[in-house]
């Protein structure tokens, strides 16, 4: 799949996390209903509690994916995804000054006002921009 795949899952109002597990999930066998079920909690910075970006998360998880964890060689390929997710997190954060939801947005989701400015304010297309970075990342963080 890719970055338009997401865009399209976002446009379907899916969260920023599960457009981007989405994206990926027939690519490493797993089934898009599984997918959008394992990553809806990390919408909204992880249960809209606006901690760190939903989009880079579900890029977390898609690295995890990609790397075909097996018990038997469970040390190697935890270090080996720790040595993408650490890069990856800095380098979002190098282009948009931070990973946290709350900052990126410039709003608190977990109040009323918050959410009005959320949505008068068209944050949601920020996001769709975060959907989009991190899809970009990915395909060079799965690529090496």
């Amino acid at each position: 799949m890719s970055k338009a795949d997401a865009a399209e899952k976002f446009h379907e109002n899916y969260n920023c996390a599960q457009s981007v597990v989405a994206a990926y999930a027939a690519d490493y066998g797993l089934e898009l209903d599984k997918a959008l079920s394992m990553a809806v909690g990390f919408g909204g910075g992880m249960g809209r509690t606006q901690e760190i970006c939903g989009a880079v998360t579900g890029a977390i998880m898609v690295l995890g994916l990609a790397s075909h964890f097996k018990e038997e060689d469970r040390r190697p390929k935890i270090n080996e995804v720790y040595a993408k997710v650490h890069p990856f997190i800095k380098e979002f954060v190098k282009e948009k000054g931070t990973a946290r939801c709350r900052d990126l947005l410039g709003c608190d989701l977990t109040t009323e006002e918050g959410q009005k400015i959320f949505k008068e304010k068209k944050l949601r297309e920020n996001c769709m921009g975060y959907v989009r970075l991190c899809c970009d990342m990915l395909d060079r963080y799965l690529a090496k």
